[in-house]
């Protein structure tokens, strides 16, 4: 019961699903959205929270005043791994560039990333060697935090392929209120059992370690989904190739981390 009790407490640090679940699972309720530009998709969040007070948290945070935020991280800080859990990244880990995406489950605009982008990224940076490929934990709301816990709980050769299913299916497992056995049906698809699933859910190492990895999202500026990070520069909107390719190529051909942060990031 503690334990449950922990979980309980931790997915409802996440921000609260309102009258449009999907769309509030990627922005912060009553902030202004940022135009993506020419060419963008779906818009994210504001780039300031609301004084004290953290625009993610379903109720007041109340570390919000004291946590600092590094407003230019250094690619050092960026692509340093958490100390809980491992790195769950794509592609060669020595590759020149590193693309960071912060990422909640429930997000639609993640899906759109996923289904029109990330294909092209992959085939084009990932699967050439040129971009390794970092996906990070951000669940927003406890929807998406239950069913983060249960990919993180699939096997390692299998989390891509079971993140990938929680996004097409949104449909059939996102609601208001958490729904363990549609969420199940999603795992299952991946070989997961109902008794690795329910031990999962109750796992305090893994639900502690993904804490973490939100938190640190935070400190780096992250306040919505999908964030992004090329190298050093953030990106708070949904990328598009034609962004993705103008952000990289001068990397690959030259091009610094200082370069390539040397733009606003929006």
């Amino acid at each position: 019961m503690r334990l449950r009790a922990a979980r309980d407490h931790w997915l409802g640090t996440l921000v609260p699903l309102v009258a449009a679940v999907l769309v509030a699972a990627c922005t912060n309720s009553g902030a202004p959205a940022i135009n993506g530009g020419a060419g963008s998709s779906a818009t994210v969040t504001a780039d300031a929270p609301v004084a004290g007070h953290n625009p993610l948290a379903e109720i007041p945070d109340p570390t919000a005043g004291a946590r600092q935020i590094i407003q230019n991280p250094t690619l050092a800080e960026v692509v340093t791994p958490g100390p809980d859990l491992p790195e769950m990244y794509l592609g060669r880990a020595d590759a020149p560039v590193t693309i960071v995406q912060y990422a909640s489950l429930t997000c639609p605009h993640c899906r759109a990333f996923h289904r029109d982008v990330f294909p092209q990224l992959k085939r084009e940076y990932i699967d050439t060697g040129k971009v390794r490929y970092v996906l990070r934990e951000f669940p927003i709301g406890k929807t998406s935090g239950t069913a983060t816990i249960a990919l993180r709980c699939a096997e390692p050769g299998k989390y891509f392929e079971l993140y990938g299913k929680f996004l097409e299916q949104q449909a059939s497992w996102v609601s208001q209120d958490v729904r363990l056995d549609p969420i199940f049906a999603v795992a299952q698809q991946v070989g997961m059992t109902r008794p690795e699933f329910d031990r999962c859910l109750q796992n305090q190492a893994m639900i502690d370690g993904l804490k973490r990895v939100k938190d640190r999202g935070r400190t780096l500026g992250i306040i919505g989904t999908p964030n992004f990070f090329i190298q050093n520069q953030r990106v708070k909107s949904t990328l598009t190739m034609a962004e993705i390719r103008s952000k990289v190529d001068p990397l690959l051909t030259g091009g610094t981390a200082a370069t390539a942060n040397a733009a606003p990031a929006r």
